[in-house]
């Protein structure tokens, strides 16, 4: 009973193990199949192309070099006919010929230009070493001596370079009296094929090599060119090639290598072109794409064994998930905290630098503050103290005993004035009353006295008869009072025929108003703003308004400024009116 059902199972397992193995071994030959298929049609392809390229590429080279030829084969048939130097050769006088021959060098494009005498001697050169040399028996002055035509010549100096050169005989009433050169700069295409294709050489008509990119060549056959390489290496090298997987036929090798050799002619004196292209571009994009089809076929297989093997590489793959977000969740975790210890001390020591700070403000705004206050009351008890001392000395000792009380007066304002701040830096509010603006003013006006005596202002009042009371701190509206008047002083100080008017006015609010002929306000948005001041240095730091703005909102009220049409500034202080109710509980 129990056997036939075990049985069954393990037949099962077997059966797939086996289609699993089967499936593997098809999937590698199919691979294998596919690889050295896609190798020989890619190879084939890749090389065509390759040597498609590499004919265009000498094709373009050919044209390069022909249309320099042709270029510089004109320019001796120009010179020739030059007056400058036809001039120069029948008078003898080459002092500017070297400089117009290096004029004529960048138009043309050519290496160098020579002007020789009917002695061979160089008398103009664009390469001033030149000059003075004695080219007599160079051949491109002996074959143009004797013929009307331009004449080509190539010669090899002394360090085996090729030099090529345009020569036309320069003459005068039909009488030779000189020759150009023309050297053709053929050596800088050279350095252009170098760094463009594997090799280049440029053969003449006879076969010997004239312009390569390897400069060993020069002089020697393609043959013996291709042959400076030995045998053996040569051999051990094609054995390498045909190992590779594109097992191509080389159609040369060049230093032991294979390579593509591709031809071309130069429509120029029989000259003929041929460049060498190695096989590693082949190769390389073969190989490419074989890799590509190799790492399929690889990603295939794997995921044939991860589907054999899954629940492994599942539980695998989620440990390794999991320990990793567990290591990322502990460095944002250490990093969490260390940056939270960093914010923790900058906070610390920004909260104690902004203590410090805090105290350095409110202890320079207090000194200000009190600076500014004070600053009325002191200038009056001085001018009262000078009248007490010139009103003794003229023996009228009553008037004297009035400016005495005038200065107790003012002293106790001062005694008010620091229990203000005091009560002010406590943000405490003082105990209001009833206050009649008019006698404020008239206060205010008062404290004001000395400065409206040395200054001649027209000051213009218009108070009503009956009391204007409001509900406030008499101290504080006055000094309100006593800081418009000293600006509008101020403001009209380099003003002809000064007027300051004020104007006291009850209605729903009791309406203070100070206006002046001055020159205006510039800037009305800063105004109430701490420490801003259109004064010169030491004539005020900024304070009043200021202060008389938040004594005005302290009271319920409110100031405000503008300038007038007919110009100056006025100054608007709004308190609310004491009910007449209120005043007769009071």
């Amino acid at each position: 009973m129990i056997k036939p059902p075990l049985s069954k199972p393990v037949k099962r397992m077997r059966t797939t193990g086996w289609r699993a193995r089967l499936a593997l071994l098809l999937l590698i030959g199919m691979a294998i199949a596919v690889v050295s298929v896609t190798n020989r049609l890619l190879t084939d392809r890749f090389t065509e192309n390759t040597r498609n390229r590499a004919e265009l590429r000498l094709v373009l080279y050919g044209g390069n070099l022909l249309s320099e030829l042709r270029q510089n084969a004109i320019v001796p048939q120009l010179l020739a006919r030059d007056p400058a130097l036809i001039t120069a050769l029948n008078s003898g006088d080459f002092a500017q010929s070297t400089q117009r021959l290096i004029s004529f060098l960048d138009e043309i494009g050519a290496k160098a230009l020579t002007l020789l005498d009917n002695d061979g001697r160089a008398v103009a050169s664009s390469e001033r070493n030149m000059l003075g040399e004695n080219h007599r028996q160079a051949p491109y002055f002996v074959d143009a001596s004797r013929s009307s035509e331009t004449i080509f010549h190539v010669l090899e100096d002394e360090t085996g370079i090729y030099r090529f050169y345009y020569s036309r005989r320069v003459q005068s009433q039909s009488q030779l009296i000189g020759v150009i050169v023309v050297e053709v700069d053929l050596q800088k295409y050279e350095r252009a094929w170098a760094g463009i294709s594997d090799a280049v050489l440029v053969t003449d008509s006879e076969g010997r090599i004239i312009l390569a990119t390897e400069p060993r060549w020069r002089g020697l056959s393609e043959q013996e060119a291709l042959a400076r390489e030995p045998v053996a290496s040569a051999i051990q090298r094609a054995i390498q090639t045909t190992a590779d997987w594109t097992m191509v036929p080389a159609d040369a090798y060049l230093e032991g290598e294979a390579v593509m050799r591709v031809e071309g002619r130069v429509a120029f004196r029989g000259w003929r072109i041929a460049g060498f292209t190695t096989y590693a571009s082949v190769r390389e994009k073969v190989n490419g794409v074989l890799a590509l089809e190799i790492m399929v076929f690889a990603i295939l297989l794997a995921l044939a064994f991860y589907f054999l093997n899954r629940k492994t590489a599942f539980r695998m793959a989620m440990f390794q998930r999991e320990s990793a977000e567990l290591r990322a969740l502990n460095a944002r975790l250490q990093r969490e905290i260390a940056e939270r210890r960093r914010v923790q001390e900058n906070l610390a020591v920004a909260e104690q630098t902004l203590a410090q700070s805090s105290k350095l403000a409110a202890l320079g705004e207090m000194s200000a503050a009190v600076s500014h206050e004070l600053n009325q009351p002191l200038a009056a008890m001085k001018t009262y103290l000078a009248g007490a001392r010139l009103l003794l000395k003229r023996n009228r000792p009553d008037e004297a005993v009035s400016s005495f009380q005038r200065i107790d007066d003012l002293i106790e304002r001062m005694g008010a004035i620091t229990k203000q701040l005091k009560s002010y830096a406590r943000q405490g509010g003082n105990e209001f009353e009833p206050v009649n603006m008019g006698d404020a003013l008239s206060s205010a006006l008062a404290m004001m006295e000395p400065q409206l005596r040395q200054r001649q202002v027209k000051i213009t009042r218009a108070i009503p008869q009956e009391p204007v009371m409001i509900m406030g701190d008499r101290v504080r509206v006055e000094q309100v009072m006593i800081n418009l008047l000293r600006n509008a002083l101020d403001a009209t100080r380099n003003t002809q025929d000064a007027e300051v008017d004020i104007l006291l006015a009850k209605g729903e609010t009791a309406m203070l108003t100070v206006r002046d002929n001055g020159p205006g306000i510039e800037d009305l948005d800063n105004l109430f703003e701490p420490f801003y001041t259109t004064k010169q240095p030491g004539d005020g730091v900024g304070l009043g308004l200021a202060i008389s703005s938040g004594i005005v909102n302290d009271l319920g009220g409110r100031l405000t400024a503008r300038n007038a049409a007919s110009g100056g500034a006025v100054f608007e202080m709004q308190l609310p009116i004491l009910p007449e109710e209120t005043r007769a509980a009071e």
